[in-house]
C-alpha cells in the first residue's frame, strides 16, 4: 500500500454498465398525441427541467397575485 490518497484500487470487481431502457411504443397510443409528447419528454432531462421551471414561475405569479389581497 502507497501514502498516496489517490491511487487505485483492486477492492472488489468492476460493476457491468446496466443496458439504458426506454419507453416501448404502444399500439394504443400511436393516435395520442399527449403521450407521444409525454414520452418524449420523459427521454429529454432539458424538457424537464424546462417545464419544472416554467411551473414554478407561473405558480410563484398565481401566488403573488393570491396574496395581494
Amino acid at each position: 500500500m502507497t501514502g498516496d490518497l489517490h491511487s487505485p484500487t483492486t477492492a472488489g470487481p468492476v460493476p457491468e454498465a446496466e443496458p439504458v431502457t426506454t419507453i416501448p411504443p404502444s399500439p394504443s397510443a400511436a393516435g395520442d398525441d399527449k403521450l407521444a409528447k409525454a414520452r418524449e419528454v420523459a427521454q429529454r432531462p432539458e424538457a424537464q427541467v424546462g417545464a419544472a421551471f416554467a411551473g414554478g414561475v407561473i405558480a410563484a405569479m398565481i401566488l403573488k397575485r393570491l396574496t395581494r389581497g
